[in-house]
């Protein structure tokens, strides 16, 4: 229901007029939070309560907090982070209140994250998470969508924003003064709530869709009223749809009970879990450097800020580029645009061409005209102010240095070009998720799905087909179809969808985790149920040390990968996948060991049969060993080679059932030693022998700097091989631009495409952008799948690099002499024969013509790149990468059209 003004007013008087709160007009203030919300919400149902933690910091002053507490009349429970190890521990609250809970841990940060995911909403305060690890605090910082920054110099008062209704934003009434903060936004949909009157009116509440961040230690009598803290927690739970006014409970002495349930579904105990990370939960961190709690900034922090808006800058004038380039219509051949440019040359400027990238678009052309010019603008103001927060520094007005920094970022994310197309011939996969696909209860329903993924240009869909031993169709191999499925078969039904909107799709597989906790839960199954597939063959299953079936965190248990009993099942059930379904590839997802800790108290992958076989080889119960012990490093080969055995095997039986499958794997991109010692993943050797086609590692980060971090090694020469290269986005949580941003920086890389994860966070605003970057519009339809057809894709990919040469060198933005102006026309119109040669003939003799003239090119790009005063080094850096992928798509070519077409041939 809508809230009206004069029941807001009434409930202030009547509070004041009891004496709870002498002051009623701070009240005044709630209303300045309607344009927020727009609207309140119902008040929420009298069984949801409201968790407030407890920590070791708030511990000295949690009499005032509870007492504040009460004031405001609210029906509570306590979470302790002493204890607090898993999502159930917050039990059915709905909102969290934070009071300066300066130190929360990895597994914490993460179950937030989670928890936030499904609604829940957290009143944050003070400096919380101020004294977890870096990482850890990057990922709060994305999670609460703003940061204690720094504390103010002296006192100030609090003021509404500018932002507020006119009629509440002139009040003074909320003019108290206290020691506080500044809060920095650290998403794009914050909102500021309120300001400090002080210098630079730094934020002091800021709010997100499911947060409220307040700018001081909030429940201290030492430094802000009980009035105001009460006030102020009173709307921020009226944003949430709880209203408190008029409710006031008896004063109670007694502490409120705990959050955490004591018992789970089934009425089993609760397993407590030790603090390790959540089993594939990667750290999603907003940004890689730290503000301090001082005024002043450190030089290391200058130095990384400085470099988050440079990468920044510099992604966003290549998309620019990018963007006009595919708008242009230029001769293809960059020889004829040189000697068009050269034959045109102003008397008196013959022997060079003078310009810079940094000015770019500014001489348009008829035949490459760029458009944007927000986007022109917002990049010359970002360097602007770039300039300006680095002088800033120097002067040491930390304040301004700061806003200047602020205003750079959010100009660049808000005028981000995402009106034109900017999509190559690559592979743009989604993951489509048991969930999603348990709501569609019909072919209507999953066809709406498949409509909005082929408008965004979705052109491959990862369709989980196999999720804690329960298959999403009627097997004749696996035990059971997932219950949730009733009366007909998704995975023909998606196959069908798919290949009409002409889209591939690979069934993902859960291969070794075959149980799996939430799972049950959803299914209303007691907690520990082994699912379908272990409650029959128990012996299938690993164990840790101590017999313990369901990994400590994730909660999932494993098949054992040396059990000949499981490796005959895998094989029958992925054979019936490829076999009685036109699936056009399949993925491998689990594909390892549970994660186990790196100090070797916490390992798996003790089966029955893992045992005995590695009792046979050594006479030694693996069991036994430890870190210490001389047999640990062998222990560690058999587990990998039980995984590298089954890809290998896999792989050989579906190419001979099917040549035209597609093998991919969903791996872990850790550093290969940690990944090796904790999952067993040895991916590299996949790609050496050639078992698998697509690598989808899950590179998932809430910042492109992190993302470009995680993902930069795996182009290292360890992974040299055919298979193609898939990094993964994870769009949970992920700001719609900062999602395009991750896209772009992967078109740079040398890669073959991108996967979102997933189709459940794939909204509406995202789907508008991607069908204008990269959706089916009719000169993109024809785009060939690398995987498909990699010679083509190969010149498709460089046409795209030709176009964006042309149109730079069309406008004169391309500094070079006349001799190396021709020599590159010269050799990049023979490149592009080559390549046109071996799309409409595949032979050993084009490919090798090809390898030969890209290897020439590729041997001298860098040295015309660095001869031009107008090419940035990052701009020069993406075109070298993607050269880089024409060299892959074509040794991918080659194994998977010349060498596998002879192979059926003999």
């Amino acid at each position: 229901m809508l809230v009206n003004a004069w029941h807001w007013r009434k409930f202030a008087s009547n509070i004041a007029i009891l004496g709870k709160i002498k002051d009623k007009t701070i009240f005044s203030f709630l209303f300045s939070l309607l344009p927020l919300s727009l609207c309140l919400a119902p008040a929420m149902a009298a069984g949801e309560r409201i968790g407030v933690a407890k920590s070791q910091e708030n511990t000295r002053q949690w009499s005032e907090i509870t007492n504040r507490l009460q004031q405001v009349g609210i029906d509570y429970c306590i979470v302790d982070t002493s204890y607090w190890e898993q999502e159930l521990d917050l039990g059915n609250i709905n909102v969290l209140v934070l009071p300066n809970v300066e130190t929360l841990t990895g597994v914490q940060a993460n179950i937030l994250q989670q928890w936030m995911s499904r609604g829940g909403k957290v009143i944050v305060t003070g400096p919380t998470g101020n004294l977890s690890q870096p990482i850890v605090r990057s990922q709060l910082r994305s999670l609460f969508g703003a940061y204690w920054g720094f504390p103010l110099s002296s006192p100030a008062s609090l003021q509404l924003s500018e932002t507020m209704p006119s009629q509440w934003s002139g009040s003074n009434q909320l003019s108290q003064t206290f020691m506080g903060a500044a809060v920095i936004p650290s998403n794009p949909n914050s909102q500021t709530a309120a300001v400090w009157l002080a210098e630079g009116n730094p934020p002091a509440a800021v709010v997100t869709e499911n947060s409220t961040v307040l700018g001081w230690r909030w429940g201290i009598d030492a430094v802000s009223s009980p009035s105001v803290d009460v006030a102020w927690l009173q709307a921020a739970l009226n944003r949430y749809g709880i209203s408190t006014y008029g409710r006031f409970l008896p004063i109670s002495h007694k502490e409120p009970t705990s959050c955490r349930p004591n018992t789970l579904p089934g009425n089993e105990t609760r397993p407590l879990l030790p603090h390790w990370q959540l089993e594939n939960t990667a750290p999603l961190p907003e940004s890689r450097f730290n503000f301090p709690d001082g005024a002043n900034i450190t030089p290391v922090e200058v130095e990384s800020m400085s470099r988050e808006i440079e990468g920044l800058i510099a992604r966003f004038e290549s998309t620019l580029l990018t963007a006009d380039a595919s708008q242009s219509e230029i001769n293809p051949s960059t020889g004829k645009v040189i000697e068009q440019l050269l034959s045109n040359r102003v008397e008196g400027n013959k022997s060079q061409l003078y310009s810079s990238l940094s000015n770019l678009h500014s001489v348009p052309t008829k035949k490459a005209n760029p458009v944007n010019g927000n986007a022109r603008q917002a990049l010359k103001e970002a360097r602007e102010r770039l300039n300006k927060f680095q002088l800033f520094v120097e002067q040491r007005d930390y304040i301004q240095a700061r806003r200047q920094w602020l205003e750079a970022r959010r100009t660049l994310w808000d005028n981000y070009p995402t009106d034109r197309q900017l999509a190559q011939s690559e592979i743009r996969a989604m993951w489509l998720d048991r969930g999603t696909i348990v709501k569609a209860r019909s072919e209507s329903d999953l066809a709406a799905i498949f409509d909005r993924m082929a408008k965004a240009g979705i052109n491959t869909v990862f369709f989980e087909t196999v999720n804690a031993g329960y298959s999403i169709y009627p097997s004749r191999v696996a035990p059971q179809q997932n219950p949730l499925i009733r009366g007909w078969d998704p995975l023909k039904v998606a196959i069908k969808l798919a290949h009409e909107r002409g889209m591939e799709l690979h069934a993902w597989v859960w291969t070794f985790a075959a149980a799996n906790q939430r799972h049950n839960i959803i299914l209303n199954l007691p907690i520990n149920n082994l699912g379908p597939l272990l409650s029959r063959y128990p012996d299938w299953a690993m164990s840790d040390r101590k017999g313990n079936l369901f990994h400590y965190n994730s909660g999932k248990a494993f098949l054992d990968p040396a059990n000949p009993g499981v490796r005959r099942y895998l094989s029958l059930l992925l054979e019936e996948i490829a076999t009685q379904y036109d699936v056009d590839g399949i993925q491998l997802d689990y594909i390892r060991y549970p994660f186990q800790s790196g100090d070797g108290t916490k390992t798996y992958g003790y089966g029955i049969a893992a045992r005995q076989q590695f009792g046979q080889i050594t006479g030694v119960d693996p069991t036994t060993l430890t870190l210490s012990n001389p047999l640990w490093s062998q222990w560690t080969g058999f587990r990998i080679q039980q995984v590298d055995s089954f890809v290998e095997s896999v792989s050989q039986q579906l190419k001979q059932k099917r040549s035209d499958l597609i093998l991919s794997t969903a791996v872990f991109p850790m550093v290969r030693h940690q990944r090796l010692v904790q999952i067993q993943q040895n991916w590299e050797e996949w790609i050496r022998q050639g078992w698998i086609d697509l690598l989808v590692p899950m590179t998932y980060a809430m910042d492109t700097q992190e993302l470009q971090k995680l993902t930069s090694p795996l182009f290292s020469r360890s992974t040299e091989g055919t298979a193609l290269i898939l990094p993964g986005i994870r769009l949970l949580n992920l700001p719609d631009v900062v999602a395009v941003d991750q896209m772009q920086l992967l078109r740079g890389m040398s890669t073959e495409g991108f996967a979102l994860f997933a189709a459940e966070n794939f909204n509406s605003n995202l789907e508008k952008i991607f069908s204008r970057t990269q959706g089916n519009l009719a000169s993109n339809q024809k785009d060939p799948l690398p995987h498909r057809q990699p010679f083509q894709a190969t010149l498709s990919r460089y046409q795209t690099l030709q176009k964006e040469w042309n149109f730079l060198l069309t406008n004169h933005q391309i500094s070079l002499n006349e001799k190396t102006l021709r020599e590159w026309g010269q050799q990049a119109d023979e490149l592009a024969s080559t390549l046109e040669e071996l799309a409409a003939q595949p032979s050993t003799k084009n490919l090798l013509s090809a390898k030969l003239a890209l290897s020439s090119f590729r041997r001298k790009f860098p040295r015309w790149t660095e001869e031009t005063n107008a090419v940035p080094s990052y701009q020069a850096e993406v075109w070298q990468n993607r050269l880089v992928t024409l060299d892959n798509l074509l040794s991918y070519g080659e194994k998977r059209v010349l060498n596998q077409g002879q192979s059926r041939l003999n």
